[in-house]
Parts: structure tokens; C-alpha cells; sequence
């Protein structure tokens, strides 16, 4: 046994083992476990073992879940929802106050049975995962308690179908559970093959306080069982989980009608400037990549470190990473416990091995590992090239990748080197660059001086293939609720668009107007080098161009190189708005016989006019919010734009409805290209005239003629379009949603609707996406 000596030398520490037999006695109890399905467990089938990661020693067998399964927790949620969703606020509140004080109760069984489940320490189930997970209950309590006031006019969507992952398995099942029970849904949850032990405990509390049957039920198992739920009659699909696995939901759920959110990869940058604290940032890269040995989608897999400081950062890291102590989960001293499973560990290795080939060194910790269970030791990669596998692939392990940066402009850049864009790290001294740099990078969460930082009152998710929608805070919370809409209307037939010359359908007398399309604020032929005949009553009221896949890409170049658009003030964008509807009215006798002489109200143009009024005035005052965390940070919700967004805009009210699809957009800062009404292109090729003439900035807005399916579908797989909205049939609505996985861009399919009375926030909120930035203060 050492002496005191000798342990105030090494500052070593003993063995401080967490007590499990409360747990492993709960468990022996039980044994197997079946479904948990309108308020009570089913009896156990075909079953699959959930282990130890640590030990890879069985913990319990779980079922198996079939598509019968899934229809009957579905049949029991549909059951329950009338009478959930007719609950007050403040009684759903009631009930959800209970659910996080049964909680707190359990707290310590709770610590020990994830830590058990999944392999990570004691220290991080205790700390972080489940008093997160009770904060999202008493958070969502507070908003059923107000959602009358908050979201007046708002429903439920429905039965919600959840699948988490087995990273955060519990409080993954709180930030789900928590606001779809406040909003007045109900639900079907599938926890992770891995990880299924807390959800089922969970279940457990949920009958303990009582909780009405059928308005939380439990269906465990692997894939094939998610696989069902997405395709169950469920009316919203919550998913956290890989980007490969969300492409499929997002084509397994196109033209479904179901509200659809998804939290997927990343591949995070950390970005360490020359004055940052350095010993802080190495304090940072553990709380970012080795935290949860690594499994975690928005860890700082990519550390970027200034080039003068880099050399002075790696040898601090390096020592701080031979400090580490991995082992034994239960152990309170343990900073790395297991990898949740043998198949994710062989991946790390594959991915790891992989980086070396492409010449990059592996730093790695040299700590003895236990001779059972999954263990990995953590480390760094230095030397890898962008296009290393382990710069580009989520290796989702404890290794990070370093590299340098010269420049703030290259850091950036560096940064942006990926498709993902779940969230992102900064630190440095310099508050101003900090700032500066956390706007420019697309993440959906940026942290300065701080990484890993979570609350239920902040909004958490991606930008890119990181998925889209949002997780916690208001914005969460409006993702499990319907705005009320207005009633959909027949879309008119789409006819052939026919290029060759017509007979028997002569053209109006006078001066032939000659129509282009409108790409990067020049005037300019199609490239197909064809026109099509528009028709009004059997009589031709002029030829438009035929717009093809090389137009829309013509478009979506002159679109990116507009990006300063983004930059400028809301007043500025405001200021413009302005200017088009004041050279609007100036001609508006002229677009009103326009429209009278093809079978459309004059009266569009007075609401046009209106319409850019109405979102001059929003473009500078859709505000932010300062979130109210727990940790002592000023916690920022900014509204960012998309960038580009495509927008299929209806046949009817060619003028009004583009009008209300195109002016939001770029009220909030994106650029457009914009198809507009093939029956009548005419409107939008008269009104680029008018935004030449009031300083919007070419390549702002973008028009291309055409069929609108056929151009839209090309919008919708284009790697380089951040949003896409398309009013038509659902034939349109179900390609654009499956075409739109291909780079996971988020999508708005509406029905066409009466566009006088369309305008308001829901478009402002369509046309922006949420950049929460957490700013540290205090000491």
C-alpha cells in the first residue's frame, strides 16, 4: 500500500467504486423485458441481449420488435391522443412536473443503470446526462403550462414515432419525450439496439406516476424496427442518429404529410486562436472529443490551431492526454469508459487506420486498458491533409484530428471544409474576433470558450447534412406543434408546355414583347435555345423562355456569388423592399391591365405592393432572443438565412403568390431562384424590370422559366441549394422531399392557398434557420 508521501508525489488515485446493486437487482428481477404499450409491458418475444460494454457480460434480454409491435403502440398513441390533447396546458404541466420529480428521485439508479447500459463514467451520468434530462421535464412543464399564450391557435401534430440514439440514450428520450407531451402529442419511442435499458426504466416511472395509458409507449429493437415506425401512420417523425440513416427517413417519409426533424452527424471544428488561454483550451479539448470517449455528434473532432501557437498547444495537449484515466465506468475517477459496442469499436479502428494510411500520426495515450470490455485510448492525429478520411468521416471515438491555421479568413475556410454543420468551438480572448468568427462559421451551435454546453431553454441542431429543426427552447417546443393554416386550394392543371409554333391561336396586335430569363440580375436566353407558347383562352399572349438543368445552375452560381445579400443590415434589405414596392406602384396600371388581359385580378398588384411593405418592415425586426441557461452564459438564438433557397411558386396569382414565396426569402437575407407560374411567367418576367430599377443586388433574385416540376426537381438535388419550397400537387411535393436527401436541404411543400391573406411569421420562419451562440460571463 503507497504511502502519504508517496501519493502527495504521484498524485495518483485510489479505486472509488459507485455501488450498482440496486440496479443489478432491479435488472436480475426482471430479466426480460418486453414492450412497453399502452401503459403496461407486453410479454416478452423474440429477444437480443443488452450488455456490459464495459465487460461484455449480458445485462438483460430485450425484445425484438416486430411491424405488429409498432402497429399496436401506434393503435394504443392514436387511442390516447383525443383525450391528451384535450388536457389544459396546465394539467398536461401537472403531469410532466411529476415525471421530472419521479425522476430526481431515481436520480442516483438511474446514473448507475446508463452507466451499466452504455459504457460511459459515473462522473458523466451523475453530472450531466440525467439532471439534463430532468431539466428538460420541468422546462417543458413550464411551456404546457403557457403554450395557450405562447403558441395560440396551435395543435398537436399527433402521434410522434422517436428514435434516438445510443449515445445520451435517457436524456436523448427527454429532449423528445419532454416537448411532444407538453405540446399535447403522444407518443411511440424506439430506443437504440445498444442502449434500450434506461428507456425501459423510464417506462417504468412513466406507470409510477400514472400516467395515462397510451400516451407514452416503448418499442425496443434494431433497425428493422425503427424501419417500421417511419413507416407506421404516425404524424411526426423525431430522429437523432447518423446522416446515412436520416437520408433514408427523408425518402422513406417523402409525400407523407409527416412533420419530420432531424439531428444527425457532424465533424466539429475547434478553433484555437493565438490568444486564447491555452490551458483552458486543452481543458476544452477533453470536455470536446474524449467526453464520453468521443461519442457525441457534435464533439471538436477537428481541432485547428493558430500556427503560432500550435506547437506549444500540441505539447500541452499531449501532456494532458497521457493523464487521462481510462477503465472501469463505476470507477468515480475514471475519465473514459467504453465504447458502447465491439461493432462501433472495430469502426474506430477501421476510420483510424484508415487516417494513418493517408499519412497521418496517431498520438495516443499510453494507459493500460482492461482485459474485458470495448476500451479505446484516446488520442490526437497530427499531420492529416483535408481530404484525409479521418478529417472528412465521423470517426465518433476519442480521437481528434490537429491542424494549423495562418488566418482568421483560413480558419474559416478550414472550418467550413465539410458537409457538416452541427455546431463548433472558439476560443480566444479577443471577444470581438470571437464573435466575428462564430458568424461566419455554419454550424447551428457555436460555442466561445466552452464546448459541450447544453440546456433545455436553447435550441439544439444543425445546418447541412446535420439535418434540420431544432431541439429545446421555443423552437424545440414549436416543432411538435402545427400553426394553424389556411385552407388548401385546388392547383390548377399543368399543361404541356409546348415549343413548337402554334396555329389557330394568333398572337394580341402590337409590339412583341420578347421574355428572358433573369440570372444574376442580367436578362438572358434560355439555354435550350426554345420558347414556349402561353395561352389565354385559346389565344397566345406570348412566348416564354424554356428554362433548363443548365439555367438552374446558371442561377444557383450568379445566387452564391450575390452572398454579400446575407451580410448586409436588416435596414438595408428593408431600404430595398421599399424601393420595389415604390416602382412597383409606379407602374401599376400597367401591370394591372397585364394581368386583367390574361385572366388574372388586378388586384394582385395592390397586394403585391403591400406584401413588400409588410416584409420591408419585418426584414428589421424578426429579432433573436437571449435564452435563459443554467450555466452563466448569454446564451444568443440568432436568425440566420438559408443562403440559396428554390422556390417552386403556384399557378395561381402569378404575380401575388411569387411575390409572397420571393420577398420573405430575401427579406431575411437569402438569395432565390425562383420558377415562377408556367401558366403565366409573364408577372415575374415584367417584374425583374422593376427590381432593376431598385437596387437589388443582381443574383438576389433569379428567374427561370419552365416546368416547374421538372426545374424543381432539378433545385431540389442540388448540392449547392440550402432550402427548397415548392406549392403545387402532392406528385411535386413527395419528388422535391425525396430528392432533397441527397445533401438533407430542408424543405417546405405547400399547398396552393388563397395568397391574399399570405404573409406572416410562419414565412419568416421558413426563410431563416436558428444559430445558437452560448458567450460566457462572469467569472
Amino acid at each position: 500500500m503507497p504511502t502519504v508521501k508517496e501519493i502527495l508525489e504521484t498524485m495518483d488515485y485510489g479505486p472509488a467504486p459507485e455501488a450498482s446493486g440496486e440496479v443489478t437487482a432491479w435488472l436480475a428481477a426482471r430479466g426480460r423485458f418486453g414492450h412497453f404499450i399502452n401503459g403496461a409491458f407486453t410479454k416478452p418475444g423474440e429477444t437480443f441481449a443488452a450488455d456490459n460494454p464495459a465487460t461484455g457480460e449480458p445485462l438483460a434480454e430485450v425484445t425484438q420488435g416486430t411491424e405488429d409491435d409498432i402497429t399496436a403502440a401506434v393503435k394504443a398513441a392514436r387511442k390516447a391522443l383525443p383525450k391528451w390533447a384535450g388536457l389544459s396546458g396546465h394539467e398536461r404541466a401537472q403531469w410532466l412536473y411529476a415525471i421530472a420529480r419521479h425522476l430526481q428521485k431515481r436520480e442516483r439508479f438511474l446514473s448507475v443503470l446508463e452507466t451499466l447500459d452504455n459504457g460511459k463514467p459515473i462522473r458523466e451520468s451523475r453530472d450531466v446526462d440525467v439532471p439534463l434530462a430532468i431539466r428538460h421535464f420541468y422546462h417543458h412543464a413550464g411551456w404546457a403550462e403557457l403554450i395557450e399564450d405562447e403558441f395560440p391557435g396551435h395543435a398537436p401534430h399527433g402521434v410522434c414515432g422517436q428514435i434516438i440514439p445510443w449515445n445520451f440514450p435517457l436524456l436523448m428520450l427527454a429532449w423528445k419525450v419532454a416537448p411532444a407531451l407538453a405540446a399535447g402529442n403522444t407518443v411511440v419511442l424506439k430506443p437504440a439496439e445498444y442502449t434500450p435499458l434506461t428507456a425501459l426504466a423510464f417506462a417504468e416511472i412513466c406507470a409510477e406516476v400514472g400516467l395515462p395509458k397510451g400516451v407514452v409507449n416503448i418499442v425496443t429493437g434494431d433497425g428493422r424496427t425503427g424501419a417500421a415506425l417511419v413507416a407506421a401512420e404516425v404524424d411526426k417523425i423525431a430522429f437523432t442518429g447518423s446522416t446515412e440513416v436520416g437520408r433514408l427517413i427523408r425518402r422513406a417519409t417523402a409525400g407523407s404529410g409527416k412533420a419530420l426533424t432531424l439531428e444527425l452527424g457532424g465533424k466539429s471544428p475547434f478553433i484555437v486562436f493565438a490568444d486564447a488561454d491555452l490551458d483552458a483550451a486543452v481543458e476544452g479539448v477533453v470536455d470536446a472529443i474524449w467526453f464520453n470517449q468521443g461519442q457525441v455528434c457534435c464533439a471538436g473532432s477537428r481541432i485547428l490551431a493558430a500556427e503560432s501557437v500550435a506547437e506549444d498547444f500540441t505539447r500541452r495537449l499531449t501532456a494532458r492526454l497521457a493523464k487521462l484515466r481510462v477503465g472501469e465506468p463505476l470507477d468515480k475517477c475514471t475519465d473514459m469508459g467504453a465504447i458502447v459496442h465491439p461493432v462501433q469499436l472495430a469502426r474506430i479502428h477501421d476510420l483510424i487506420s484508415a487516417g494513418e494510411a493517408a499519412g497521418a500520426r496517431l498520438i495516443q495515450a499510453e494507459c493500460q486498458l482492461p482485459p474485458k470490455g470495448s476500451f479505446y485510448a484516446p488520442g490526437i492525429l497530427l499531420d492529416a491533409h483535408p481530404a484525409n478520411p479521418a478529417m472528412v468521416e465521423e470517426i465518433f471515438g476519442p480521437v481528434a484530428t490537429l491542424s494549423t491555421f495562418r488566418t482568421p479568413d483560413e480558419a474559416v475556410e478550414l472550418a467550413n471544409n465539410t458537409r457538416y454543420g452541427l455546431s463548433a468551438s472558439i476560443w480566444s480572448e479577443n471577444l470581438t474576433l470571437a464573435m466575428d468568427i462564430a458568424t461566419k462559421v455554419k454550424a447551428g451551435v457555436v460555442w466561445i470558450n466552452a464546448t459541450n454546453v447544453f440546456d433545455a431553454a436553447a435550441g439544439f441542431g444543425g445546418m447541412r447534412e446535420s439535418g434540420f429543426g431544432r431541439e429545446g427552447g421555443r423552437e424545440g417546443m414549436a416543432a411538435y406543434l402545427r400553426r394553424p393554416g389556411p385552407k388548401a386550394q385546388p392547383e390548377a392543371a399543368a399543361g404541356r408546355l409546348d415549343a413548337a409554333p402554334q396555329t389557330g391561336s394568333p398572337a394580341a396586335p402590337g409590339i412583341d414583347r420578347t421574355a428572358k430569363l433573369y440570372i444574376g440580375g442580367k436578362q438572358s436566353r434560355p439555354d435550350s435555345g426554345y420558347s414556349y407558347a402561353v395561352t389565354y383562352k385559346g389565344r397566345e399572349i406570348g412566348l416564354a423562355p424554356l428554362g433548363n438543368r443548365k439555367d438552374i445552375r446558371n442561377a444557383v452560381e450568379a445566387a452564391h456569388k450575390a452572398s454579400g445579400w446575407g451580410k448586409v443590415t436588416g435596414h438595408n434589405r428593408a431600404q430595398v423592399l421599399y424601393y420595389i414596392a415604390e416602382n412597383l406602384a409606379a407602374r401599376q396600371a400597367e401591370f394591372e391591365a397585364r394581368l386583367h388581359d390574361t385572366g388574372h385580378s388586378p388586384k394582385e398588384v395592390a397586394a403585391t405592393i403591400r406584401r413588400a411593405f409588410y416584409y420591408a418592415a419585418w426584414a428589421d425586426k424578426f429579432d433573436g432572443a437571449v435564452k435563459s441557461t443554467k450555466t452563466r452564459n448569454v446564451t444568443v438564438a440568432m436568425n440566420e438565412p438559408w443562403g440559396v433557397i428554390g422556390i417552386a411558386c403556384p399557378d395561381a396569382a402569378p404575380l401575388l403568390g411569387f411575390a409572397s414565396l420571393v420577398l420573405p426569402a430575401i427579406a431575411m437575407g437569402n438569395r432565390v431562384v425562383a420558377i415562377p407560374a408556367a401558366s403565366m411567367p409573364f408577372a415575374a418576367t415584367d417584374l425583374y424590370q422593376v427590381f432593376d430599377t431598385s437596387d437589388l443586388p443582381g443574383g438576389v433574385v433569379n428567374i427561370v422559366t419552365g416546368p416547374r416540376d421538372e426545374l424543381a426537381k432539378t433545385l431540389a438535388q442540388h448540392d449547392d441549394v440550402a432550402a427548397m419550397w415548392y406549392c403545387g400537387g402532392s406528385e411535386g411535393a413527395a419528388m422535391v422531399e425525396a430528392e432533397s436527401a441527397a445533401n438533407l436541404k430542408a424543405t417546405w411543400t405547400l399547398p396552393n392557398r388563397d395568397w391574399s391573406a399570405a404573409q406572416g411569421r410562419e414565412f419568416l420562419d421558413r426563410a431563416s434557420q436558428i444559430k445558437t451562440i452560448w458567450v460566457p460571463y462572469g467569472e
